[in-house]
């Protein structure tokens, strides 16, 4: 399906001939009973059935709101400019009526029923729920995103696939697992610095779920124009453990990038002194200052001196 849009005839130039035809109606009803004439019952009976036809051709449409017109089961057009408009009445079809769902646990029914072919056109927030599951290494991980939707061509989203609002959320989940699934949760310590995660890449990421959601999606005609990720994190059973393990890498970079600087602080001093002729050492009192030197640089506490009375040898 592809939508079209259809011209309407504006709804206050139809008005006051549906206001004369009801008025029509008793004037009718008036004069046959005064006349005694009961052949005047007819034009009484088709009148209203024709103000009735005119009636039911008046509909109204607010801004972002759009109007689809179904003829006897052929799909005619859609009405996107709001306003009052008059249209085939046989077109403007009044049921069936949808009852919207409020978000509850329980998804009770609202008592306000909206209009099946009556389709809104502004932008909707839709939360996914927080769902469990794997990442790419396999990873137990709790997931969920807020996707900023809007319906885009009305007859896909009404004649294409079955109650569309309910085919967005279903795919948005389908679309975060299978997300979850392609991206490792963190960087690993034997993995490259370069690698894309769900936790560290949150552009690139966003980028796959607005994508995959976009291909998933248009068959129902509806564009998305924002999704996010708005909760990520380790399962329960395991999140002490990850925990645990992020701080070890912490640590672990931090000594390698401590003894990278101590290393390179020792061969500058020694080639300062070197250089500079203060001091000539030989092999064994370089590997003693080296030995020192990194003690004071790499240790977790300040070094105490202490004072050596005799000399290296003795």
């Amino acid at each position: 399906m592809q939508e079209k849009n259809t011209a309407t005839i504006s709804g206050w130039v139809m008005l006051p001939l549906v206001i004369l035809a009801w008025l029509g109606v008793p004037a009718i009803v008036v004069a046959a009973i005064y006349h005694e004439n009961p052949v005047l019952v007819i034009p009484v009976v088709l009148l209203a059935i024709f103000a009735f036809l005119l009636s039911k051709g008046l509909f109204a449409l607010q801004p972002n709101e759009a109007r689809v017109l179904v003829l006897f089961g052929k799909y005619v057009g859609t009405v996107r400019k709001d306003g009052f408009h008059w249209a085939n009445p046989f077109a403007v079809v009044r049921g069936p009526w949808v009852a919207m769902q409020t978000a509850g646990k329980e998804r009770q029914q609202s008592v306000q029923p909206t209009h099946k072919y009556r389709v809104s056109l502004r932008a909707r927030n839709f939360v996914t729920e927080t769902v469990k599951v794997n990442d790419q290494r396999g990873n137990p991980i709790e997931i969920g995103a807020v996707v900023v939707w809007r319906v885009e061509d009305t007859a896909k989203a009404l004649f294409d696939v079955d109650e569309y609002e309910n085919y967005v959320k279903v795919q948005s989940e389908t679309a975060v697992r299978h997300l979850a699934n392609s991206y490792p949760y963190d960087h690993a310590s034997d993995a490259a610095d370069g690698c894309i995660t769900l936790r560290g890449s949150a552009d690139e990421v966003t980028a796959a779920l607005e994508k995959e959601l976009h291909e998933r999606l248009s068959q129902a005609g509806v564009a998305v124009q924002e999704a996010r990720l708005m909760h990520l994190a380790y399962a329960p059973e395991i999140a002490g453990v990850m925990l645990r393990r992020q701080q070890a890498e912490a640590i672990i970079a931090a000594r390698q990038k401590i003894v990278h600087g101590a290393v390179s602080m020792v061969e500058m001093a020694l080639s300062e002194l070197s250089a500079k002729h203060v001091v000539d050492l030989d092999e064994e009192r370089k590997a003693a200052m080296v030995g020192n030197l990194l003690v004071v640089l790499c240790g977790e506490k300040g070094a105490e001196p202490v004072i050596n009375a005799g000399t290296l040898y003795h």
